[in-house]
């Protein structure tokens, strides 16, 4: 059964449908943008519990299923790489290993992340294990997977979705074989968080981009 939005929630998604259209308008036509919002929109309500954080999480998943979009029409050689980080709650292991590679790589890497069944928060264990070494994901939404994002990801990284995560022909996977950080302390999530940020520096010498440090 789906949520009712409030008034206030109803405006919030309108101006979060105009920035879209402002961020959008020179890539794709209005009504790309608004379609993917609309859908977007659907989506969410049609699964959520509560309509807490459906019109910030609309405007973000809208928006990186844009970000995909523009992508999948623009020359790959203008392009730099790009990766999706999948997991089952898009809540603790792909959410460090996104926050990494923003941090390492800066604007030198698309960064994309979802999960098969998101959960309502991040682990808020990761948060505090990323945030002891500067790197901040306190305000990221868990979020689910899109076709258009996977298709225009140069590499999928899967942790610990198995058969949940979709599997695109020809499309290069990478399997990282991680501890599940849901319910651990933040000091049994420190070696995880420092694993992932190992391996995010191994899959930028593979793409032969510099860690920023």
């Amino acid at each position: 059964m789906s949520v009712e939005l409030t008034t206030a929630e109803k405006l919030q998604i309108r101006e979060a449908a105009t920035r879209l259209q402002r961020r959008f308008f020179v890539q794709l036509n209005s009504e790309t943008i608004e379609r993917f919002m609309n859908d977007s929109l659907d989506y969410l309500v049609a699964r959520a519990s509560n309509s807490t954080w459906i019109p910030l999480l609309a405007e973000r998943f809208a928006r990186d299923r844009l970000r995909a979009i523009v992508r999948l029409e623009t020359d790959t050689a203008l392009l730099n790489p790009s990766v999706l980080f999948l997991c089952v709650h898009n809540a603790g292991r792909s959410q460090m290993a996104a926050g990494w590679m923003r941090h390492l790589a800066g604007d030198d890497v698309d960064v994309f992340s979802g999960g098969s069944e998101p959960a309502d928060q991040v682990n808020q264990a990761a948060v505090a294990a990323m945030n002891e070494i500067g790197i901040d994901i306190s305000t990221e939404i868990p979020q689910p997977w899109a076709d258009e994002i996977i298709r225009a990801a140069d590499v999928v990284v899967t942790m610990g979705c198995g058969d949940s995560c979709p599997v695109f022909p020809g499309k290069r996977y990478v399997d990282w074989e991680l501890e599940d950080p849901s319910g651990k302390p933040v000091e049994d999530v420190r070696p995880i968080r420092d694993e992932i940020g190992e391996r995010v520096r191994g899959l930028l010498a593979e793409l032969k981009i510099p860690a920023q440090t």
